[in-house]
């Protein structure tokens, strides 16, 4: 993808392989501007992330502990449901939320996606976080609720901070997720000027095959901040993992 961006636009198929630009063309990446508002895309992806995996966090992590808190035929009703839930194919939620979220007005705007994570976002990390509170002795938990600590409080100050590898783990999948996904906007977003840059990029994948390299040099700074986040994402979690 990098070598890619880098070819000349507007030139004829090679002769064989030719994978190493000569000369570099470095301005294919000030070419994507010309093709798509980028900034203003980035900034959407960007509002979209800081808003959405915070509430993913939450709503995952105050779900998990619900389960792992219930008794008995309760707890098993509710892992079942949740991996219930995990099993239903993305697709057939598309068409009602789209139903939802028009008939309550608050679709077409840069952060309708991010009303997902009100849901979860995926019951993937709900039950993660299960996992993760299922480590920690119930005695512990049963202990900070006979000392007067509400349920929100045995969260914030008990569960929630010997959980720091899933939190982690979650922020850092949210935040891809949210950072790459297009079949959500694609069906819930119809102004282009609220667009996430993925979406963004999508559209510039119908470009001619002469002008690849631009749409390459888009890929490359599209995906750049997503990896760079993903590896600060894994040394948090290993750092969270030796703490623990």
């Amino acid at each position: 993808m990098l070598l890619g961006s880098l070819q000349r636009p507007l030139q004829p198929p090679p002769d064989g392989l030719d994978l190493w630009p000569d000369p570099f063309e470095w301005s294919n990446y000030t070419a994507v501007a010309r093709f798509m508002p980028l900034a203003r895309l980035l900034l959407n992806s960007l509002l979209l992330v800081v808003v959405a995996v915070p509430v993913t966090v939450v709503v995952t992590s105050m779900a998990g502990l619900a389960i792992v808190t219930a008794r008995g035929r309760a707890r098993r009703w509710l892992v079942g449901i949740s991996v219930l839930m995990l099993l239903i194919p993305a697709a057939a939620l598309w068409v009602p939320r789209v139903v939802l979220l028009r008939g309550l007005g608050l679709a077409d705007t840069p952060l309708t996606v991010a009303l997902l994570a009100l849901a979860g976002t995926t019951p993937f990390y709900v039950l993660l976080f299960a996992l993760a509170y299922s480590r920690i002795p119930a005695s512990l938990l049963e202990a900070a609720t006979l000392e007067g600590l509400s349920p929100y409080a045995v969260w914030r100050q008990v569960a929630l901070p010997l959980a720091r590898p899933a939190v982690v783990a979650v922020a850092a999948l949210s935040g891809l997720f949210y950072w790459s996904t297009f079949m959500d906007p694609l069906t819930l977003v119809s102004s282009p000027a609220n667009w996430p840059v993925a979406l963004g990029l999508r559209s510039l994948s119908e470009m001619e095959a002469a002008l690849y390299p631009i749409y390459l040099a888009a890929a490359v700074i599209v995906t750049a901040p997503a990896l760079v986040a993903f590896c600060i994402g894994q040394r948090s979690f290993f750092s969270a993992v030796e703490r623990g």
